[in-house]
């Protein structure tokens, strides 16, 4: 006979009985008021008697697993973090790491709070324009690579030093050794006490208007971290732990490094490519139970057919997923093949995860709904004057900082916009608050692109799309997409003297797969006379938006 699920806590009580001091001091033990993120995701496990709990299980593109234990990261971080501070590393410094989902990567991020410095992630696929920009932007001190991604590191505008995964090499002779530097003597000094407003994190937005915008994530967002880890995903101590979006990104680096391990969970790593055929056969072998991805990933699983009896074979106890609205067909094929709920999940870069369907806490949930608050957050739907507005009425979703307690963004790093208004931050997204108190997701009012998952601002595509000689104007868009949601779709136009063709076409494609990343390339390019533009000349993507969804529409 199977037992009767307890009942889950209700959302209102909760929220009665929360305090953000709590919350913060389950994350430390040291009580000193300040911080540290290696011990508020290691060190403090291996003090409290779990250091032989697996931090890390992470399967190669060659099917061989590895492990990292809580106390075996703690030494191998110890090692690392002693030769970042014998080079002059210190509180503070960026640290860049491009690096697959591996053992090393976890290494080099922990080493790097050690010290107290500031973790830069690069995404693989990036190329060299969006490596350049952000190093020289962050002013980074270090870069970590490997011998596979080493050359987007040529002909930068600048470059730190490198300590390259492999060692130097015959094109590379001057690249610092990673094991040499895993076998430096351990760091002799405690690691520094920080305040919770020092950053830990360096990330980068989308970029949406303009080239990508700095944040600088302060140790404060654990608390916000560990709380969605806890409410939203519902991770437990003995959970397997499988979040499939790349660490290179906020939801990869945020939810499936920081927050596991901030619970002291095991993450699990798979280094391979998306398949739903691997993504199957990695969820039987390592017995995942909670697992969130894209819904990119859930369509392809779906579409696949691999998964539709897989309720029968896999421990899956609970499913999450952001970066869009999942539609009901999704949720339903959930539910019946994988044997468990799905939870849609909203949030920024700027901000983590503020808007879920909680799978540990009672309240509204409804079917492409972003469900309530976090708590630690008040949200409000304001108008074209910043005026709050009730129930049922879309407008801007917005923070009201003073009572969000867990809010952790202090502004764009370099000050490249003001995106606070009479106490709120402003998201950009539009949003419809719903009589129970649950929002509804309703557009927005930017240009982003989501493909698969991944947010990309239309303007470093346009950039990248102009360096190509053939082309003197360039628009990008997001065109619907059964599979990945949208795909960016680009409209040229051509300089004097170049006729469109599927060759020229294919050229350019390539290019800005080369130079900017793999997964911000326009898979559709349309050749036009002239782009819609406003009397002041800006371009009005919102028409192109609308030509491209009304051309897939009337597509047989």
């Amino acid at each position: 006979m199977t037992a009767t699920p307890a009942p889950l806590p209700d959302y209102a009580d909760y929220l009665d009985r929360f305090s953000i001091d709590q919350a913060t001091s389950r994350l430390d033990d040291h009580q000193d008021g300040q911080l540290n993120a290696y011990e508020a995701c290691c060190g403090r496990h291996v003090r409290s008697g779990r250091g032989e709990v697996l931090a890390l299980v992470h399967e190669d593109t060659r099917g061989e697993v590895h492990t990292l234990t809580y106390k075996e990261l703690d030494e191998q971080s110890a090692r690392l973090a002693g030769w970042l501070v014998a080079q002059g590393l210190e509180k503070g410094d960026r640290i860049a790491c491009m690096l697959p989902r591996s053992k090393a990567l976890l290494v080099a991020v922990l080493a790097t709070w050690r010290i107290g410095g500031v973790y830069q992630p690069l995404f693989t696929a990036f190329g060299p324009d969006a490596v350049d920009y952000r190093l020289s932007r962050a002013d980074t001190r270090l870069v970590i690579t490997d011998h596979a991604n080493r050359y987007k590191f040529d002909g930068l505008s600048q470059c730190p030093p490198i300590l390259a995964v492999g060692g130097a090499s015959g094109e590379h002779t001057g690249d610092l050794d990673w094991q040499a530097a895993l076998a430096h003597a351990p760091m002799s000094e405690k690691p520094p006490r920080l305040a919770s407003s020092a950053p830990f994190l360096q990330m980068f937005t989308s970029g949406t208007v303009g080239k990508p915008k700095g944040v600088a994530v302060p140790l404060s967002a654990m608390t916000a971290f560990a709380l969605y880890m806890e409410l939203a995903v519902d991770l437990r101590e003995e959970d397997r732990f499988w979040n499939m979006a790349d660490p290179g990104w906020a939801y990869g680096l945020y939810y499936a490094i920081a927050g596991p391990l901030l619970l002291g969970v095991t993450t699990h790593f798979c280094e391979a490519g998306f398949s739903a055929e691997g993504a199957l056969a990695f969820m039987k072998r390592h017995g995942i139970t909670n697992f969130a991805a894209a819904p990119t990933a859930y369509r392809l699983m779906k579409a696949s057919g691999l998964f539709d009896d897989a309720h029968e074979t896999l421990d899956l106890r609970a499913a999450s997923s952001a970066g869009e609205p999942l539609n009901t067909e999704v949720v339903n094929w959930v539910e019946k093949s994988l044997g468990c709920s799905v939870m849609d999940h909203y949030g920024q870069t700027e901000t983590g995860m503020t808007c879920n369907n909680h799978h540990s806490l009672d309240h509204p949930k409804h079917v492409g709904g972003m469900g309530v608050p976090l708590p630690g957050y008040r949200l409000a739907i304001l108008d074209a004057e910043y005026n709050e507005l009730p129930a049922g009425q879309p407008g801007v979703l917005a923070v009201d900082i003073e009572r969000s307690s867990a809010h952790f963004f202090q502004g764009y790093t370099w000050q490249e916009k003001d995106p606070f208004v009479n106490g709120y931050y402003l998201t950009g997204d539009v949003v419809v608050r719903n009589a129970d108190g649950s929002f509804q997701f309703a557009g927005r009012d930017d240009d982003i692109i989501t493909t698969a998952g991944y947010r990309v601002g239309p303007t470093d595509v346009e950039n990248s799309v102009m360096t190509h000689p053939a082309v003197a104007e360039s628009a990008a868009v997001g065109q619907p997409d059964d599979i990945r949601g949208e795909v960016i779709k680009s409209y040229i136009v051509l300089r004097d003297g170049y006729t469109p063709s599927e060759e020229l076409a294919e050229e350019i494609r390539q290019q800005v797969r080369e130079r900017l990343s793999t997964h911000a390339f326009p898979r559709v390019i349309e050749f036009v006379d002239e782009l819609p533009k406003t009397p002041s000349g800006k371009i009005q993507r919102f028409k192109l938006r609308a030509q491209a969804a009304d051309q897939i529409r009337h597509t047989p």
